[in-house]
C-alpha cells in the first residue's frame, strides 16, 4: 500500500495536479470564558452589551521545506454593559493547510483565504460560548481578512521604524 502515491500530494492517477489547498485539519486549539462579575451582572444586565471584536492571526511553517502551514485565527471578545464587562471570549481556532501552488501566492492563501475558511468556524465557537455562558447568544458580524492583515502590517512597520529611530 505505501508503494501507491498519496493523490492528494502528487495528484492522481491520472495526472491531474494535487489541489492548490489541501484543509489536512482544523481545531480549536485555545479557548477562554469569562464572566467577571457573576451572578450580579446577570440581574443588573438591562441592555445589550456592547461588543468590542479583536482578531489577530500567526501562520507559521511546520516543517522546514515541506508547504505545510498552521494558520491560527485568534479572536477576542469583550461585551460590556453599563461601564461593567459582561463577559470576555477568547478563541484561537487553527487549521494545518498544504499548498500545492507557486510560492508568490503563498502569503495571500494563508494571510487571506485560510483565515477566511477558519473566521465562521470560531465565530461559531464564540456564539456557543456566549449562550452556554447564560447571554444571548452572539453572532459575530463577517469581518474582512483582507484588511486586517493590511491593518497588522501597517502597525508592525510603524512600530520597526519607531523602534530605530528612538
Amino acid at each position: 500500500m505505501s508503494d501507491q502515491p498519496n493523490p492528494t500530494q502528487n495528484g492522481d492517477a491520472n495526472g491531474n495536479p494535487p489541489p492548490p489547498l489541501i484543509v489536512e485539519i482544523q481545531y480549536a486549539k485555545d479557548i477562554s470564558f469569562e464572566v467577571p462579575g457573576a451572578p450580579a451582572i446577570f440581574t443588573t444586565l438591562r441592555a445589550q452589551p456592547q461588543v468590542n471584536l479583536d482578531a489577530d492571526l500567526e501562520v507559521k511553517q511546520l516543517q522546514e521545506g515541506a508547504p505545510v502551514f498552521e494558520v491560527a485565527l485568534m479572536l477576542r471578545v469583550e461585551a460590556r454593559a453599563q461601564e461593567a464587562v459582561c463577559y470576555i471570549v477568547e478563541v484561537t481556532y487553527c487549521g494545518v493547510f498544504t499548498l500545492n501552488l507557486p510560492a508568490e501566492h503563498a502569503d495571500q492563501v494563508l494571510h487571506v483565504d485560510c483565515p477566511r475558511l477558519l473566521y465562521p468556524y470560531a465565530r461559531a465557537v464564540v456564539s456557543d460560548l456566549s449562550g452556554q455562558g447564560g447571554f444571548p447568544a452572539l453572532m459575530l458580524p463577517p469581518i474582512d481578512v483582507a484588511q486586517l492583515l493590511h491593518a497588522k502590517r501597517q502597525q508592525q512597520a510603524g512600530a520597526s521604524s519607531s523602534v530605530g529611530h528612538a
